[in-house]
């Protein structure tokens, strides 16, 4: 207050400290999310309610279609393969690789994937790099046939270096409750169909990192013949994890099928035992599938044995689903139709749980933790 008008004062605003100065651009923010806008509108549904920059993404489930719905959601990141997408300044296939990561998981149980959220955490936000990230995602999101509703751009300077970041995602879908798939559902005698993969995917990148960049000092333009079409180990190491949900999806609309097991970090013996019964094993035939080039130049250069390799990689599996035996040629011929490799991988036989990898590892396999 003025002493002697009784009048209050308004102390003008002095140039100092800010947000800025502090790290956080909010400029650069916004320029991401007006950027990120126009991807977001081709990943969406009719179910989507409004658009994106609200607190909350609002999805109207049509309770009607369903007589007990139940909701499933999974959530997840793409690990440090982001580590190859940084050094080589690619940063589009890497929301493809996130939003598999997450649907894949949902459509296990049955479930249709509906829509997804992204939070993206970075040193510094660049509105391009962003908005390649985000093209990715949208990209992925269509392929999925969910929608992306929303999300969120963090800026951590001084935690993260100014080219990094990292992603993550969390997915809702939805399977009707008499059609959930899992354990409950898998028979002796089912057999185990395969679904080739597109190499890596995104799972093992710290064990490739030391391996093939560390240990061997390859450089990423390397040309590796083994690869074909000068493909480069930069090119084969982006690869975009693929997505499988539409095509599992159309196989339950037309088969009698009991399990999907998605094939990430454990490998074929860790992510099949996950939806064993205790009472069953399953016996998978390594003999009946060849994986690509990249896992062999990794066992060789990093002299991984293959219990190991087994354990850490997809190993050219990306999906499997279990079927009844009277199911193999028609599921098989539906993904086929679909562009999708598939082949019989193995049988569902009496046991204890255990998947059986040419009978060479009993009790190889290691259960999936979830929380």
């Amino acid at each position: 207050m003025d002493e002697l008008s009784g009048e209050r004062k308004v102390t003008p605003w002095r140039s100092g400290s800010s947000y800025r100065e502090a790290g956080v651009d909010i400029e650069a923010g916004d320029q991401a999310v007006e950027a990120l806008k126009t991807k977001v509108r081709k990943a969406t549904r009719p179910e989507v309610v409004g658009g994106i920059g609200g607190f909350a993404g609002l999805f109207a489930l049509d309770t009607a279609k369903y007589k007990q719905p139940l909701l499933a959601s999974s959530t997840d990141g793409v690990g440090t393969k982001l580590v190859i997408a940084q050094q080589l300044d690619i940063h589009d296939t890497v929301g493809i690789d996130l939003v598999a990561m997450v649907v894949d998981d949902l459509v296990v149980c049955g479930a249709e994937p509906l829509f997804l959220l992204d939070y993206i955490a970075c040193g510094q936000v660049i509105p391009e790099r962003i908005a390649d990230i985000g093209a990715g995602i949208s990209d992925g999101c269509r392929y999925a046939g969910c929608a992306l509703i929303g999300g969120e751009i963090a800026e951590h300077p001084g935690v993260m270096g100014t080219n990094d970041y990292d992603i993550s995602a969390t997915g809702v879908g939805v399977v009707e409750s008499d059609d959930q798939l899992g354990p409950h559902k898998v028979a002796e005698g089912d057999v185990i169909i395969g679904m080739a993969s597109s190499g890596l995917h995104s799972n093992g990148y710290s064990l490739v990192r030391h391996v093939l960049l560390g240990a061997q000092h390859m450089p990423l333009d390397t040309v590796v013949p083994e690869f074909g079409r000068q493909r480069t180990l930069g090119e084969e190491l982006l690869t975009p994890t693929k997505i499988y949900a539409e095509d599992c999806l159309a196989i339950v609309a037309e088969c009698d099928v009991h399990a999907f097991a998605h094939i990430t970090g454990g490998g074929v013996p860790g992510n099949i035992v996950r939806i064993l019964p205790n009472h069953l094993d399953a016996v998978v035939d390594r003999a009946s599938w060849q994986p690509q080039p990249i896992y062999e130049l990794l066992s060789r250069t990093g002299q991984i044995d293959s219990a190991e390799m087994e354990r850490t990689f997809n190993m050219g599996m990306g999906m499997a689903a279990i079927v009844p035996s009277d199911q193999v040629d028609r599921t098989r011929a539906l993904l086929t139709a679909r562009d999708v490799e598939s082949w019989v991988a193995g049988e569902i036989v009496s046991g204890r749980g255990e998947v059986r990898m040419d009978g060479k590892y009993r009790g190889l396999a290691v259960r999936g933790v979830r929380y």
